[in-house]
C-alpha cells in the first residue's frame, strides 16, 4: 500500500488519523477539517492532502428574504401561443440553459450569478431567488453542468435540490458533492405547489395527457388517476409548460409551478395537485469557498465519512455526537462507486463480501463551536475518510 502523509497542517486540537498514522492539531473558531482523497491502491485507502481554503463571509445569502419577484402578466389564448412561439425562435427572450459545451465561455457581471438546473419557472429557480432575491438566475441543462459552472467561475453560486419531503434524497447530487471541490454555504427550504397548467381556454375535462418531471408525476399520482390521463415524462416541470406553449398542445396539460404558468402564458386549472399537501423541497447553496462559521445564528454542518468494517463501528460514530448533545438532522448512506465491495476473510465460513458505504450526516451545530470540533476530532480517530462539506446557516422559513 502506498504511504500516507499529511501535506498541510490544519488548525484545531485533538488527533486526526490518516491511514494508520495520527497527527495532532489545535482548535480555533474557524476550524476546517482536512480533505481526504482516495489513493489508487488495491485497498482503496484514502490519503490526507490537507486542502483548506480560506473561509469567506457570504453576506448575500438571505434565507428569509423577500419572495420571488412577480412574473409578467397573463396573456390571452392567441397571444400566449404566439409569444411562446416567438420565444422558441428568439433565444434572447428567456435565458438559454447552460450545456456542457458552454462551459468554456467566460462571462462577468456585477450581479451575483446563481446556477440552477432546469428552465425558467422551475422550482429550483424559485429556490435560487429565495436565497438571492437580486441575483441573475442562470438555468443549466444538468446538475453536473451547474457544479462545473461554479468551478469554472461562470457563476458565483449554485442552488441544487438535495431532498424532498415526499420522495427523499436526490442521490445524484450526493454523488456529485464528492466529485467536485465545492462547499455548502447555505440551504433553502421551499414549499412546493404543483399546479395543473394548460393553454388558455382548455378545460380540465379535455386533457388526454399530462406532462412533467417523473418525480412531479409521482407526487400527483392520485389526482392524475382521477383525471384518467396518460402521464408523459419530460426533463423538468418548467420544460413541460414550455413544450405545451411552444407546440400549442390543446389536449395536454403540465404539472409545474404557478410561476411557470405566468412565464409561458398558461392557465392554472388546479393548484396543490400533490397527494400530500405539505411538500417541501430542500436545496443546497454551493460555492467555491466556505463561509466563516458563526455562533450568532442557528448553523448546520454537513460531513461525509467512511468506517472500517466491524461490530458497533457505526454506533461509535454516531455516539460522538450524542455524547455532546448534538442533534443529527440527516443520515444518508451511499455505496462507494470505485470500490463497492469490501472483502472480509472468515476462517470458518470462507470469504464474505459487503458493500462499502459512504455516510453523509447533517448536524445542528456550527464548526465555530468547541463541541462540534471535539466531535469531529473524536470521529477522526476511527474514520478512514472524513470531509466537511460545509458549515452554514439553517433556513427556518417556508
Amino acid at each position: 500500500m502506498a504511504s500516507k502523509s499529511l501535506a498541510a497542517a490544519t488548525a484545531g486540537h485533538g488527533r486526526a488519523r490518516c491511514g494508520r498514522h495520527r497527527v495532532a492539531w489545535r482548535a480555533v473558531p474557524n476550524f476546517a477539517a482536512p480533505d481526504w482523497r482516495r489513493e489508487g491502491t488495491r485497498g482503496g485507502r484514502f490519503r490526507c492532502v490537507g486542502v483548506c481554503l480560506k473561509p469567506v463571509e457570504d453576506d448575500n445569502l438571505s434565507p428569509s428574504a423577500a419572495p420571488v419577484p412577480a412574473p409578467p402578466s397573463r396573456l390571452s389564448a392567441d397571444q400566449a401561443v404566439e409569444e411562446s412561439r416567438k420565444c422558441g425562435r428568439d433565444s434572447g427572450l428567456l435565458p438559454k440553459p447552460l450545456s456542457l459545451t458552454d462551459l468554456s465561455v467566460s462571462e462577468k457581471g456585477a450581479k451575483v450569478r446563481v446556477a440552477y438546473q432546469g428552465l425558467p419557472g422551475a422550482f429550483s429557480e424559485a429556490a435560487a431567488l429565495k436565497a438571492y432575491p437580486q441575483c441573475e438566475a442562470v438555468p443549466c441543462e444538468q446538475f453536473e453542468v451547474a457544479f462545473k459552472a461554479v468551478e469554472l467561475w461562470l457563476v458565483d453560486k449554485a442552488v441544487l435540490p438535495i431532498e424532498n419531503s415526499l420522495d427523499g434524497s436526490i442521490h445524484r447530487n450526493y454523488d456529485l458533492l464528492l466529485c467536485h471541490n465545492l462547499h455548502i454555504v447555505g440551504e433553502v427550504q421551499l414549499s412546493v405547489n404543483h399546479c395543473l397548467l394548460a393553454l388558455p381556454g382548455v378545460k380540465k375535462e379535455a386533457l388526454k395527457r399530462v406532462l412533467s418531471h417523473p418525480q412531479a408525476l409521482g407526487q400527483c399520482g392520485i389526482a392524475l388517476s382521477k383525471l384518467g390521463v396518460i402521464r408523459e415524462s419530460v426533463d423538468d416541470t418548467a420544460g413541460a409548460a414550455q413544450l405545451i406553449a411552444l407546440k400549442g398542445l390543446r389536449d395536454a396539460g403540465a404539472i409545474a409551478s404557478a410561476r411557470a404558468a405566468d412565464i409561458y402564458g398558461l392557465n392554472i386549472l388546479e393548484e396543490n395537485m400533490q397527494d400530500v399537501p405539505k411538500n417541501v423541497l430542500r436545496c443546497l447553496v454551493l460555492a467555491r469557498e466556505p463561509i466563516l462559521p458563526r455562533t450568532d445564528r442557528p448553523f448546520k454542518t454537513s460531513i461525509v465519512f467512511t468506517l472500517e468494517e466491524g461490530p458497533g463501528v457505526l454506533f461509535k460514530a454516531l455516539g460522538v455526537f450524542a455524547m455532546r448533545k448534538i442533534n443529527l438532522t440527516k443520515i444518508e448512506s451511499r455505496p462507494q462507486r470505485n470500490s463497492p465491495l469490501r472483502v472480509v476473510d472468515d476462517l470458518n465460513h470462507g470469504t464474505a463480501k459487503y458493500f462499502d458505504y459512504l455516510f453523509y450526516i447533517d448536524f445542528e451545530a456550527s464548526m465555530a463551536e468547541p463541541r462540534a470540533q471535539s466531535a469531529l476530532s473524536n470521529l477522526q480517530e476511527f474514520a478512514t475518510f472524513l470531509r466537511v462539506l460545509g458549515s452554514y446557516p439553517m433556513d427556518t422559513t417556508l
